[in-house]
């Protein structure tokens, strides 16, 4: 599968994203800049990294949610790609309106960085079809502005769809993300969001592979 991986002013974890990708894949993933308006037909997994783009001014994400390259991007979800948001990549998603709710700032008001346990909430979606239902993994946060929130309405419908993705466990929720969501997934499946780093933890040199099978499901090389 051909993968790209936007690049914005401010993202400073497209090197790990593109480092983690050529690993799995066995090949250098694109790269497309914020003020490109079309990604190549044949890319077949969109990642947007971490990091602070433009700063996290007005709101995090807000304004690289309004680049040329996301319009690009919408249009590509819609067909079917798939599209992985990361940490400020969650955030931009969710300010473009593919995902639902809202990320604010962390409970403690301070950013936070450490290592944390996700359950898997589902695994009826590719990225996700590697786990065991309700497995406990290790993955690493490292955010600010990673406390998930939505309204009554929007997280029943979340539930009632199979669309949490992940959740934090065993009591190691680090921002205050309204029933312990990590990570949500769209209506139809093929765009995933989540604060958690998971290309941080994919070989033994980061001292385990608990990420790695997320993109392996992601890029269809998970065993039948």
């Amino acid at each position: 599968m051909k993968t790209a991986v936007l690049q914005l002013p401010g993202l400073n974890r497209d090197r790990d994203m593109l480092a983690a990708l050529t690993l799995i894949s066995g090949q250098a993933p694109q790269t497309v800049w914020q003020t490109e308006t079309s990604i190549d037909d044949d890319v077949d997994l969109i990642v947007i990294p971490g990091g602070f783009s433009y700063g996290d001014y007005l709101r995090s994400g807000a304004i690289a949610a309004r680049m040329p390259v996301m319009k690009a991007v919408i249009e590509k979800a819609k067909k079917g790609t798939r599209v992985i948001g990361v940490c400020n990549g969650f955030q931009i998603l969710v300010e473009t309106g593919i995902l639902p709710g809202a990320l604010m700032r962390n409970a403690s008001l301070k950013f936070v960085c450490r290592q944390v346990k996700l359950e898997v909430a589902t695994t009826k979606s590719a990225f996700t079809e590697g786990y065991n239902q309700s497995e406990i993994i290790d993955c690493p946060v490292a955010h600010h502005d990673g406390n998930y929130f939505a309204d009554a309405d929007t997280l029943a419908t979340l539930k009632d769809q199979d669309r949490i993705a992940f959740r934090y466990a065993q009591g190691t929720n680090p921002n205050g993300s309204i029933d312990d969501i990590a990570g949500i997934l769209s209506e139809n499946g093929n765009v995933l969001g989540m604060m958690p780093h998971p290309e941080n933890l994919i070989e033994a040199a980061h001292g385990g592979d608990d990420g790695r099978r997320l993109f392996e499901g992601a890029l269809n090389l998970i065993s039948a």
